[in-house]
């Protein structure tokens, strides 16, 4: 097995490379929509290619609102480059999308009293296009449905034990002064990029729900932080309403249905018990 991985700097990318053996491992700086990419493959013969890397933003997606056509050149023209130049050689290709572009409809209220049988399953049509950034995953995803030979692994609001970290999920809630309190689906790394690591290794193929089971609200999600690790922390409440009026673009808020994932892995702990973890760490 020799796994090829773009993105092996970047803050998934690095935590990948760690979970794979190192003689197994082999990292590049090229960038995926560059004409060297197909190089870089053809020098390396990987079995397996990973593509960890991806236009979010900088603080955030409203940034990608007015750089257009460098997410399209990263997010849609080499994601695709990549998935292309392993269909033509065979080679098994993960690619670390994101769930968010679902969003909720009349469900919300249902959700907040605890009535939500069940979340965005990964056949369902997504319904998110009030960002850029996620109008060009979307149309990456539908596409890379045509190669057989991918897995897509659809993350949601990022969590890991460093609330130094500005990609934390919860690193950026604890910086605003008031935040929206939703319930979601969210992804905690130490506890899902092992299961990553694995499917890599067995080739698993199709589109997966990358998420912890169940769903947390954000102001859950704070208060453990509080409890756990900063006692003197403090937030306000806003309305989604009043969040849009200071944003470029929308925010997706869904609940994902992760069943097919645990169906292979049911060992995967649910996203209280995996914050949990984390923040005792």
């Amino acid at each position: 097995m020799r796994i090829l991985i773009f993105g092996a700097t970047g803050w998934i990318g690095s935590q990948m490379v760690d979970l794979f053996d190192e003689a197994s491992v082999v990292t590049t700086n090229t960038r995926m929509e560059s004409p060297m990419a197909e190089e870089v493959v053809r020098e390396v013969h990987p079995t397996h290619v990973v593509c960890c890397a991806g236009l979010t933003g900088r603080p955030n997606v409203d940034w990608c609102e007015v750089h257009k056509h460098d997410v399209i050149r990263t997010n849609v023209i080499g994601v695709l480059n990549l998935a292309d130049i392993c269909h033509k050689r065979d080679i098994h290709f993960t690619y670390f999308g994101t769930g968010c572009i679902y969003d909720y409809t009349n469900d919300i209220d249902d959700l907040r009293v605890g009535n939500w049988k069940s979340g965005f399953k990964e056949r369902d049509k997504p319904n998110f296009n009030r960002s850029f950034y996620s109008k060009t995953k979307v149309m990456v995803q539908e596409l890379l449905n045509e190669y057989k030979n991918c897995l897509v692994l659809r993350l949601r609001m990022p969590i890991t034990s460093d609330l130094e970290h500005p990609r934390n999920f919860i690193t950026k809630i604890m910086g605003y002064e008031r935040i929206v309190s939703v319930p979601n689906s969210m992804t905690v790394l130490p506890t899902l990029l092992p299961v990553a690591a694995d499917m890599v290794k067995k080739s698993v193929t199709g589109t997966f729900n990358f998420t912890n089971p169940g769903f947390i609200c954000h102001d859950d999600v704070m208060n453990m932080v509080k409890f756990y690790r900063k006692r003197d922390l403090t937030w306000n409440i806003m309305t989604l309403s009043e969040q849009s009026k200071i944003l470029k673009a929308g925010r997706s808020n869904c609940v994902l249905d992760a069943s097919k994932l645990t169906e292979l892995y049911p060992d995967i702990p649910d996203i209280h018990t995996a914050l949990k973890s984390v923040l005792e760490e």
